[in-house]
C-alpha cells in the first residue's frame, strides 16, 4: 500500500529491500536542499543521456519503494519525472509534462514525500487532471488521471516547480512538519 500520493509504500521490508531502500534515499536530495526549491528548466535534447537520467530515476523511485520522483529530487534541474500513477503498471517517464486541465472537485488527503522522510501532510488536490507531455523518445503525449494518479502526478509536478507539501498543507500541519524536520542539535 502506498502512501495517499506520495511516493513511499508501506510494505514490510525485509533487511535486503530495507538496505536497498536505504542505498536509494541517500541519492535523494532532502528537504534544505537548495535544488527542491528551484524551478526546473525545459528538456531540449532527447537523447542517451535523457535516456539514462530516467534509468536511474526510476532505479531510485522503486528502490525507495516510491511512487514518484522528479528530476530537482536527484539534484538535476530538467523537467523530467517517473512515476507510477497506477500501482498494477509499470513506471512511466514525463518530459516537460504541464497540467493542462484540471477537475473542479477537490479532495483533501495525506501525502509523504522521498524528500521529506518523517512527514506526512494533508493536501488538497484537484481529483482529475490532463497532463500533455512527451516521452523520452520526444513523442507527444496525453494522460488523463483521476484519484491517486492524479495525486501523484500533480505532486511531482509540483517539484518540478520548486513547490513541496509543506507550501500546499494547513499551517499548522506545516508547523508540525517543519518540527519534524528542522536538524537536532544534540548536546553532550
Amino acid at each position: 500500500m502506498s502512501d495517499v500520493a506520495g511516493q513511499v509504500r508501506e510494505e514490510p521490508l525485509d533487511a535486503r529491500a530495507e538496505a536497498r531502500r536505504r542505498a536509494a534515499l541517500a541519492q535523494i536530495r532532502q528537504y534544505g536542499d537548495p535544488a527542491l526549491r528551484l524551478r526546473a528548466r525545459e528538456v531540449e535534447s532527447f537523447d542517451r543521456e535523457l535516456e539514462r537520467l530516467v534509468g536511474r530515476m526510476t532505479a531510485l523511485m522503486e528502490g525507495a519503494n516510491g511512487v514518484g520522483l522528479a528530476g530537482n529530487q536527484v539534484g538535476v534541474l530538467q523537467r523530467v519525472i517517473v512515476a507510477r500513477p497506477d500501482p498494477d503498471a509499470p513506471p512511466i517517464a514525463l518530459v516537460n509534462p504541464q497540467i493542462v486541465e484540471r477537475d473542479s472537485c477537490l479532495e483533501l488527503d495525506d501525502e509523504g514525500c522521498l524528500s521529506l522522510q518523517g512527514v506526512l501532510v494533508p493536501v488538497e488536490r484537484s481529483h482529475a487532471v490532463r497532463v500533455d507531455a512527451r516521452d523520452v523518445d520526444g513523442k507527444d503525449l496525453t494522460l488523463e488521471l483521476e484519484g491517486l494518479g492524479a495525486r501523484v502526478l500533480q505532486h511531482e509536478i509540483d517539484h518540478l516547480d520548486g513547490v513541496l507539501i509543506v507550501d500546499r498543507t494547513t499551517d499548522e500541519a506545516r508547523r508540525e512538519a517543519l518540527a519534524v524536520l528542522r536538524p537536532r542539535i544534540v548536546l553532550a
